[in-house]
């Protein structure tokens, strides 16, 4: 019986390494919670630690080391005002952290305008926590600022929303005397306020462009216009309309606005078509160069296998053919290949290359839902605006739902 008591377990081997692993872990456990221990000394301490860490320190631990740095270099009283109005530092710290380490701010001022032009302490905080470097403006220049956005707002309440909007528009506040001269010239123009504040927002740096230069642009596109037919009588309202759509035109060279329109006149394009394609781009045919139309158009004339006479028709019919890169083209192509779609579809409807593949792809399966074939029908119903194809699946679904006799509301012969 005691022999028996005394046997070892068959797998000797494997009782030993457990036991072995056991020890391990509890020693390796033991090591980490002396490390961890080590790892919490005083201030002086750490900062010799820090200064002899060999150059692979981990990431995490020399984050941490610069943004403590960081917090030690703040301006406090700053800090310590945008507190009260509950703005929220960390967001500042990640995106703009540079405007905390300012030593002169205008916190309060700054504040203290917004709430003057009736915004509540969230929006402060919000157009604050987006354009920080607003305390850093001096208050004299914010008044003027906002004298003169005042000048095409309607009331205060629109004021605050536009700074809202775009904070940092608002906020950039040089060449101010410049800034005025331009709102004043474009009101001249005819522009209405309305459009002047929609400019301020969306295309400030037409502002800080010399009026000189403004002027001498505006110049150039009415000679333009002139120049391909345009009637002085319809002058104002086309270039009106033109800026309206794309005030970054002002942006450009009177150099390259004319070697635009010289390059498609030798391509063919009467004078009259020239204006067309100007009123369909949106004036955004002025920002392109020659090579990249002649790429654009290349790449069509050999992805359809046409003609240049025919290519010229497919352009007409849509423009963005030379708006859009040889990429942009390729991919769309190839999107509309996939589904099924034929290049001599394409061809008849080129306006469906102005969707993307992933609208074209929503579009087709939502249609094949119904049982329309896009492959074996009109690309019409697929093509148009997100509002235009949805009045289109609406009478096909209608269609599709209406009974084959139904003498009460007959079939109209003309769908």
């Amino acid at each position: 019986m005691l022999a028996e008591d005394l046997r070892l377990p068959k797998r000797y081997d494997e009782y030993l390494l457990s036991l072995r692993m056991v020890g391990i872990s509890q020693w390796i456990a033991g090591m980490l919670w002396k490390l961890l221990m080590r790892s919490q000394p005083c201030r002086p301490c750490s900062f010799r630690k820090m200064l002899s860490a060999p150059k692979y320190t981990p990431f995490l631990a020399s984050f941490t080391y610069t943004t403590d740095n960081q917090s030690n270099r703040e301006n406090k009283k700053t800090v310590e005002k945008l507190y009260k109005l509950s703005v929220d530092i960390r967001k500042i710290r990640r995106l703009k952290g540079w405007v905390l380490l300012e030593d002169e701010t205008y916190v309060e001022e700054i504040a203290n305008i917004l709430q003057q032009l009736g915004a509540n302490e969230t929006a402060v905080a919000s157009i604050l926590e987006h354009c920080p470097e607003a305390i850093i403006c001096s208050p004299p220049a914010v008044n003027t600022q906002r004298e003169l956005w005042q000048s095409v707002c309607k009331n205060e309440k629109e004021l605050v929303k536009l700074i809202e909007q775009f904070p940092e528009s608002f906020f950039t506040v040089q060449d101010q005397e410049n800034r005025k001269l331009n709102v004043q010239f474009f009101q001249e123009l005819g522009f209405k306020n309305v459009v002047i504040s929609r400019f301020l927002t969306t295309a400030p740096n037409i502002f800080h462009t010399p009026i000189e230069k403004n002027k001498q642009m505006i110049n150039v596109l009415q000679e333009s216009y002139l120049n391909l037919g345009g009637s002085e009588v319809n002058m104002k309202v086309w270039l009106l309309k033109l800026l309206s759509q794309n005030p970054f035109i002002l942006l450009n060279s009177s150099a390259s606005i004319k070697e635009t329109l010289e390059f498609l006149q030798e391509q063919g394009f009467t004078n009259f078509e020239i204006l067309q394609l100007l009123s369909k781009l949106k004036g955004f045919l002025f920002q392109l160069c020659p090579r990249s139309i002649q790429n654009s158009m290349s790449f069509s004339k050999n992805a359809f296998k046409c003609t240049d006479h025919d290519l010229k028709q497919l352009v007409l019919k849509c423009p963005a053919l030379l708006y859009y890169s040889v990429p942009v083209l390729e991919e769309r192509i190839q999107g509309l290949l996939k589904e099924g779609i034929s290049i001599a579809q394409i061809r008849e409807t080129p306006k469906v290359l102005e969707l993307t593949p992933q609208i074209v792809q929503y579009r087709v399966r939502k249609l094949n839902s119904l049982g329309y074939r896009i492959k074996d029908g009109y690309l019409a119903y697929l093509n148009g605006t997100k509002k235009e194809f949805e009045a289109n699946f609406g009478k096909i679904q209608a269609k599709k739902g209406r009974p084959l006799f139904n003498p009460v509301a007959p079939l109209n012969i003309e769908e």
